[in-house]
């Protein structure tokens, strides 16, 4: 029997991908592969780059969801938000299932048994899954070279089962594992691993990079460049969640922006014929960190050196995609010039909360 060319996608790239989430697009596709109606909570941040990849992705596509928080609050009771075919793996199994996903398609469709295009195969992993978890099935997937995109969607935390602290966790951050208190007043001590930067590092012959929830049209673009790839694709998004970060609801999208305005959230893109870092995407603006933390009650602990032990981190960032500093950004890494967020024991009725 005749072996059966495998064809392939090719998703257009949308215009003006620093334009905010507020902005009318005509060009964003009109199809919803993920619909209104599921559990999450209110304004969250995994729930709204779900919308928007899927909506990227277009309606020939297969999802699959490790365990977390998008898989409890999306297959309950017979009940899911998904218009396209959607698969459920554990949360140490997802890059081994996706590559089996992407092997199998391959396989029908030279066969035969399969007609029509390869579809778009993305799984969706959260941090804990992504980074800790099922790191290495992950990395055996992107070293394969299996036809997929994996998308970590991070949160910062383990959230699905009540806001434990993840390799992703940022310094500072208050979680259930990681108290503020006398002995250790800052909450979390390490800074978060460098996910991205691994997997670009560790499989550069795939397309790596990193996004927000706040700026959507560089997200979707993103997620097509990395469906377009022939061959594996990672991308991280940034995804506040509400009930961990502790902000006010509707306050999402503005997080997805001032994260990556004030440098703690580099977005970059990996070119993997270049084997080249691309720094070009820039915010509008450029702000000192304490504008971000300020919005949050997990940093509400954050002694003034604890906040400038961030700002020096968002600096050596600036630094690493070739931006000049303000004087003003270089003035917040001193201690002197700011003031504590609160104390610890202030923080403790917030720390109740989570």
């Amino acid at each position: 029997m005749a072996t059966i060319e495998v064809q392939r996608q090719i998703l257009p790239i949308l215009d003006s991908p620093n334009q905010g989430a507020r902005f009318y697009n005509p060009e964003l596709p009109s199809s919803e592969p993920f619909v209104p109606g599921h559990r999450t909570c209110a304004g969250c941040g995994p729930s709204i780059q779900y919308r928007m990849t899927s909506k990227a992705a277009g309606d020939n596509t297969i999802l699959v969801g490790p365990t977390g928080c998008m898989y409890v609050a999306n297959s309950s009771y017979l009940c899911t938000p998904y218009n396209v075919p959607w698969a459920h793996t554990q949360i140490g199994s997802a890059g081994s299932f996706t590559a089996g996903v992407a092997a199998a398609y391959e396989a029908m469709i030279r066969k035969g048994k399969w007609k029509g295009t390869f579809p778009n195969i993305i799984c969706e992993a959260g941090d804990g899954s992504a980074s800790d978890i099922g790191l290495a099935s992950i990395s055996g997937a992107l070293y394969r070279n299996h036809d997929c995109l994996i998308i970590c969607y991070d949160n910062e935390q383990y959230a699905n089962t009540g806001i434990q602290a993840s390799s992703r966790t940022p310094y500072g951050g208050m979680t259930t594992f990681s108290p503020p208190g006398p002995l250790v007043p800052e909450g979390k001590k390490l800074f978060p691993k460098d996910l991205a930067r691994m997997m670009a590092a560790g499989h550069p012959h795939c397309y790596v990079a990193t996004a927000s929830v706040g700026y959507p049209i560089d997200l979707m673009n993103k997620v097509r460049k990395g469906l377009n790839h022939k061959g594996a694709a990672y991308l991280m998004v940034y995804t506040p969640c509400q009930k961990g970060f502790v902000y006010e609801t509707p306050r999402s999208i503005d997080l997805g922006r001032l994260v990556v305005e004030c440098g703690l959230y580099p977005m970059w893109e990996w070119n993997p014929e270049k084997r080249a870092y691309d720094y070009s995407f820039r915010p509008a603006s450029m702000r000192p960190v304490s504008e971000y933390l300020k919005l949050q009650g997990r940093f509400g602990h954050l002694h003034a050196e604890h906040i400038a032990t961030l700002q020096k981190f968002a600096n050596e960032q600036w630094r690493m995609m070739g931006v000049q500093l303000p004087e003003a950004l270089i003035q917040a890494a001193d201690a002197k010039n700011l003031v504590n967020m609160a104390s610890a024991a202030q923080a403790e009725a917030v720390a109740q909360t989570i």
